[in-house]
């Protein structure tokens, strides 16, 4: 069985979930400003310790800085998905509060396995990112 979307009216445990969505937006914009003393505090990636070669996440954290700075074209040179995923993350977030007091539908997935199709777009996708950062050697 694959996996179905519909919509939905949003219910009082929506509300929850979307002021900690927007809870978690305003306090990474509020952190925002000490993003790089904290991004010394990171740990280095253990794989590339070991290997040599950048893991599908290398470069996150300095996506993270450059996005910080308004720089999404490098940003998207450290790390694409990340880049992707930081950004809709953080619209997602910042939004989710006034859609859900706003009454706006919300998707529901159902079924229990997502596509062939949208399964190796995934992994065709973190695989490209791979050979991107093994490439550019980040």
């Amino acid at each position: 069985m694959s996996l179905t979307l519909h919509w939905r009216p949003p219910v009082a445990e929506d509300r929850s979930l979307a002021l900690l969505g927007a809870l978690a937006a305003a306090g990474a914009t509020v952190l925002a400003p000490w993003a790089p003393v904290l991004a010394r505090l990171a740990p280095a990636c253990p794989f590339h310790a070991w290997t040599g070669l950048p893991c599908p996440g290398c470069g996150s954290t300095r996506a993270t800085l450059a996005l910080l700075e308004g720089d999404v074209a490098t940003a998207l040179l450290f790390n694409p998905l990340a880049t992707i995923g930081l950004a809709a993350g953080f619209v997602v977030a910042t939004l989710a509060l006034p859609w859900v007091l706003a009454r706006g539908p919300l998707p529901v997935l159902a079924g229990d396995a997502l596509p062939a199709r949208v399964r190796v777009a995934a992994w065709t996708a973190l695989g490209a990112q791979w050979v991107w950062l093994v490439v550019r050697g980040v």
